[in-house]
């Protein structure tokens, strides 16, 4: 399995590290009675850093088809090769640093480690395009 193919499985197992994170936190305020209920009522607002991992969740889960799409193209139209590992090493680097960095509520630094994922999927992108 080529290098890319396994960062992402990583960036899938990430995905699914988020969801719990903030299933987890959120579970934590409501109790789980309510989480296993059919939710009718209304719960309470989520606290600070549930929201903030819930926004990060939802902000991988914006780029996450993009850079799925963008690795499986490039890997079978042959295209794997410096660009696209670095450009994968940097979009899965960038996506693990963001989560705390949110829920932390770092600003500027977070907006700049996003800037780096999204530089990742660029090369991946690229690599992709010239080689057609």
């Amino acid at each position: 399995m080529s290098t890319e193919l396994a960062l992402l499985g990583w960036t899938l197992v990430l995905a699914i590290v988020q969801i719990l994170l903030h299933s987890t936190m959120r579970t934590q305020e409501t109790g789980a009675a309510y989480n296993a209920s059919a939710r009718d009522g209304e719960a309470p607002p989520p606290g600070k850093i549930t929201a903030r991992l819930e926004r990060a969740k939802l902000n991988l889960f914006e780029t996450l088809p993009l850079f799925i799409g963008a690795v499986l193209a490039a890997h079978v139209a042959g295209a794997e090769g410096t660009l696209t590992w670095w450009g994968c090493w940097l979009y899965f680097a960038a996506r693990v640093v963001y989560v705390p960095l949110y829920a932390a509520g770092v600003p500027m630094v977070r907006s700049l480690v996003w800037l780096v994922s999204m530089a990742g999927l660029f090369m991946v992108l690229y690599a992709l395009l010239s080689n057609s």
